[in-house]
């Protein structure tokens, strides 16, 4: 399992050093917000793309994929009854799917509450949601990246906040390239049961592709009363080789000083499981 640090956590910091402290502090990886690298970071030059490799391979650091895909450009939705603003969503995933791989991420995290709510968008707006993410399966599978549909609590939003909810989803749409994750902060204030049974019921199925460490109390994971070992114990036995993204929303005592504390933590639990 390779640690990745969710970088809107630094993004007062340029990307240079975003990924040079992230390196420093152990993590393998960072989880890049789009909305960090500017508005319309879905259609970046590719020169600047190879600019941020560059950076990247200088660091010794990877892009492990990206998340908060729909924060900018403003007005995107998966839900809206709007034909224009979907298809301009969908041009939107479709393009972040292709930045996605081309800074050599593995997957994508559809978190963006906002921009599925269904409340006020009308008859049929699950539908276009789903038809939103079953358009973007067949560039997912040829860039070779996993688009993970993420349950979030449904303090956030009111659509698809339960893994089972969106395995129902993924069956439906049937792609290899789409799949779900598990947010541990998410999981805690949405679930009925504790995020390492989630992981010991879901990570067989193939369906589970990606997990996000925070707290229930939005901070970073040992910064509050959940306890991690049970969900990194139960990864380790169930064989998940994949990314753990480190993703706090309240940086406490800073964005460096969180992402330090929760790396020493996470990584002093996984030496303590050996």
């Amino acid at each position: 399992m390779k640690l990745s640090l969710c970088n809107e956590v630094i993004r007062e910091l340029s990307f240079e050093r975003q990924c040079a402290l992230a390196a420093e502090l152990g993590y393998a990886g960072i989880e890049l917000a789009p909305f960090t690298l500017g508005e319309d970071a879905y259609r970046m030059p590719d020169g600047e793309r190879a600019r941020l490799r560059r950076v990247l391979a200088d660091s010794g650091i990877a892009v492990s994929g990206l998340h908060w895909l729909l924060v900018a450009p403003k007005g995107l939705s998966i839900t809206t009854p709007d034909k224009a603003v979907w298809q301009r969503t969908v041009d939107v995933m479709t393009a972040l799917v292709d930045l996605c791989a081309d800074l050599g991420g593995a997957y994508l995290v559809h978190g963006s509450p906002a921009q599925r709510l269904l409340k006020g968008q009308g008859e049929g707006a699950a539908q276009r949601a789903e038809a939103a993410w079953a358009a973007i399966a067949p560039h997912a599978e040829k860039a070779g990246v996993v688009y993970c549909i993420e349950p979030l609590a449904p303090r956030e939003t009111d659509f698809v906040n339960r893994i089972a909810e969106a395995a129902e989803i993924v069956r439906r749409i049937a792609s290899p390239a789409v799949r779900t994750m598990l947010d541990t902060s998410a999981a805690a204030a949405g679930e009925s049961v504790p995020p390492a049974v989630l992981v010991r019921e879901w990570l067989p199925t193939g369906l589970l592709a990606h997990v996000q460490l925070n707290d229930r109390n939005r901070r970073g994971p040992g910064q509050g009363g959940d306890r991690f070992a049970p969900v990194l114990r139960a990864l380790r036995q169930d064989g998940y080789a994949g990314w753990l993204a480190i993703e706090p929303f309240d940086y406490v005592p800073d964005g460096p000083g969180c992402a330090a504390r929760s790396i020493g933590y996470v990584q002093g639990l996984l030496e303590a499981l050996e």
